[in-house]
């Protein structure tokens, strides 16, 4: 059986993310002609070209694309077993690497960290983005943990862990001079323009739902799929924002926004989804107690 070689494949690791022979093979220090030679051979032992030549640039292959993701995960993996493995001192300092949905809730994401934030033994690395790019970055490693309102699907190929760890009651939300008084749900829904979440997340589902139980149809006057812009709107005083109250803590705490009335069965779950991993970070598993211990929100 032919084995790997990984210095033939850390060399088009380093081209691959640079996307230059010359300017890698300066980076590492090697010959441009040493390096060329590395990733000839490493493509005559897959059978496939790496990288095809437009100009001064090298594109990858679609081959190429598939082996950048694998050596991604290797090289990522082997920075965990260095992580992992290596001895700490008392000093030593942590790292939780944490990718959060770029709509989700910013309190949500800080109530879920608090545990650990401020500890000087810590480091947290946030970072925010689309579905498809965070699941990419955990499946690879360079993430330990992903925070979303929505649980992936889960096949035997890519095993995610799906945690709940908060299910939050959703309101309607308006400034005071709009709630006025209240009144009852379905006056509110009829007589107020709605800002709603948009048509692809759990709370439109169960709004929708609930809307038609009642036998109204809400104007809508608009659909957001941004936590902070629906805060926006609703202080404003555009309309009646349909989110869950902790999206809105601050505001209701000041009394700029004030809670209208709540939204009987529909409520937002959030989730910490992890991958199964031989050498999980302590951290995630230590926050995941911490919520466990802690009871939901209603």
């Amino acid at each position: 059986m032919a084995i790997l070689n990984y210095n033939h494949l850390r060399y088009f690791w380093a081209v691959a993310h640079e996307g230059n022979l010359t300017r890698t093979a300066e980076r590492l220090n090697v010959s441009q002609s040493a390096l060329s030679t590395q990733i000839h051979k490493l493509e005559h032992q897959l059978g496939h070209n790496l990288f095809e030549r437009r100009g001064k640039q090298l594109v990858l292959t679609e081959a190429g694309r598939i082996a950048l993701d694998h050596a991604d995960s290797i090289f990522a993996t082997g920075e965990e077993l260095l992580d992992t493995l290596k001895e700490s001192g008392s000093a030593a300092r942590q790292v939780l690497r944490v990718g959060a949905l770029s709509t989700l809730s910013r309190n949500f994401q800080v109530a879920f960290l608090r545990p650990i934030l401020g500890r000087a033994d810590v480091e947290v690395i946030l970072r925010s983005g689309g579905l498809a790019d965070l699941y990419q970055a955990l499946e690879a490693l360079r993430l330990d943990v992903v925070l979303v309102n929505q649980a992936p699907a889960r096949d035997s190929v890519t095993p995610w862990i799906s945690h709940a760890i908060a299910e939050q009651r959703v309101s309607l939300v308006g400034t005071p001079d709009r709630v006025g008084n209240g009144g009852e749900l379905r006056d509110l829904l009829e007589q107020h323009p709605i800002i709603l979440p948009s048509l692809d997340t759990g709370v439109r589902t169960g709004f929708d739902a609930l809307a038609d139980r009642l036998e109204v149809r809400p104007q809508i006057a608009a659909e957001v799929d941004d936590m902070a812009m629906m805060r926006l709107m609703a202080r404003e005083g555009i309309g009646l924002a349909v989110v869950p109250p902790i999206v809105v803590r601050d505001e209701l705490a000041n009394g700029r926004l004030v809670e209208a009335n709540q939204l009987p069965g529909v409520s937002e779950t959030f989730y910490a989804v992890t991958l199964a991993r031989r050498f999980p970070n302590p951290l995630v598993r230590e926050l995941l107690r911490a919520h466990q211990e802690t009871e939901p929100a209603a």
